[in-house]
């Protein structure tokens, strides 16, 4: 990220601050200048008509299975993502999960500084513990600081440490405008730097995080019980309880950031992700990305011309073969997503030898399956040979 990003986003959160300090409205959270014009989407790509109603800092659509930007205005200037920066401390603690490096059933005990963060928590006492999976639960769910910072201690030893992995791995994921310096995303005292992202990395983020069950599982509940009950935490993303097919994400808010939130839904097999920052108000928070994701609903849709080990083409004949034809099958599936109106204008082309030589193997490449939008490849894919077939011997000719 360069200085003059940096500058621009901490001279903006600071302006926000100081007029929320004076008592001005958050209304005048200002839009940053910096990425797409208001209302264009990126070059290239048909037009969804969409006008925001509310004004907020940036946004983001995005399919979440292919990464294809449906819509963006200002997607790249950084800005405080405020408690979404959690999303990268579950992202780390579930990948050392996968990896094996941690169990979930692993107990992380709470320390004097993470009992004491304040901010959104489950009121972790020094020296109590619990299970790293109510640890992850209370943090998408309940955005708990306390429990943040109790994981980046576990995992990184110390709450640095685990700060500049969680940089390494921004970088990893291509995370271009990501800046962390905490694992929880509270503001920064006057001699600390804040934690910055843009709108395209926190949807880079938010798609990695729904390739894990267990997060999405905790990010798409209304609320759950913690310490055995004692309590309910209750989920700050108002749009599992409000939108039609919610999945999750995260939220974030302090006032020089606005209030902001990562949404997640899926319908019909579409998935898409939405992202809102800096909006003035915690409705219009939410309102802006369902207003995003029902865009993204009614304008777009989700086609699989060709499924995996689909048979398509025309029969190959086999020279010296054991079968005299067989058809090949596609390699993988071709999903795209296309503007509604341009979706059936979509054609699939196969591309085969009209004769191969003996022996075949299962798996062998003897075409190409292509999609085509008019003029335009979309998507290609190998055909591949279904099965065996072997050369038929010089004598069986002879009975």
């Amino acid at each position: 990220m360069g200085n003059s990003g940096r500058v621009l986003a901490i001279t903006l959160a600071l302006l926000v601050l100081q007029a929320h300090a004076a008592g001005a409205a958050p209304a005048q959270v200002p839009a940053a200048p910096v990425g797409a014009a208001a209302g264009k989407r990126p070059s290239g790509r048909a037009e969804v008509p969409f006008k925001p109603a509310a004004p907020y800092t940036a946004a983001i659509l995005m399919d979440g299975d292919s990464g294809e930007v449906l819509f963006a205005q200002n997607e790249n200037t950084p800005w405080p993502p405020a408690s979404m920066v959690k999303m990268m401390t579950v992202l780390i603690a579930m990948e050392q999960v996968r990896a094996g490096q941690l169990s979930l059933d692993e107990p992380i005990p709470a320390s004097a500084w993470a009992s004491s963060i304040g901010g959104s928590q489950v009121y972790l006492a020094e020296g109590e513990q619990f299970p790293l999976r109510d640890m992850l639960a209370a943090i998408m769910i309940s955005s708990a600081n306390d429990a943040s910072m109790a994981v980046a201690e576990r995992i990184g030893g110390t709450s640095d440490a685990f700060v500049e992995r969680m940089n390494q791995r921004a970088q990893e994921l291509g995370m271009k405008n990501t800046e962390f310096h905490t694992p929880h995303g509270l503001p920064p005292a006057t001699d600390q730097k804040p934690d910055l992202m843009s709108a395209t990395d926190l949807a880079i983020l938010g798609r990695k995080l729904t390739q894990f069950p267990e997060i999405m599982g905790w990010a798409g509940s209304s609320e759950a019980p913690f310490r055995g009950g004692q309590f309910t935490m209750r989920n700050t993303n108002h749009l599992v309880r409000t939108y039609d097919g919610a999945t999750g994400l995260k939220t974030g808010y302090y006032a020089a950031a606005g209030f902001e939130v990562t949404a997640t839904a899926s319908r019909d097999g579409l998935a898409l992700i939405a992202v809102v920052l800096g909006a003035p108000t915690k409705q219009g928070s939410f309102d802006e990305a369902a207003r995003l994701l029902s865009k993204g609903f009614a304008g777009w849709k989700a086609i699989e011309p060709v499924k995996a080990g689909q048979p398509v083409g025309a029969q190959i004949s086999v020279s010296g073969g054991a079968e005299k034809f067989f058809v090949g099958q596609a390699a993988k599936g071709l999903r795209v997503v296309l503007p509604r109106d341009q979706a059936a204008r979509v054609k699939v082309e196969v591309k085969v030898p009209a004769q191969v030589s003996a022996p075949v193997t299962k798996g062998q490449v003897v075409g190409e399956v292509v999609t085509m939008q008019g003029d335009k490849e979309i998507g290609r894919t190998d055909l591949v040979a279904p099965h065996d077939v072997a050369r038929t011997s010089w004598w069986s000719g002879w009975f």
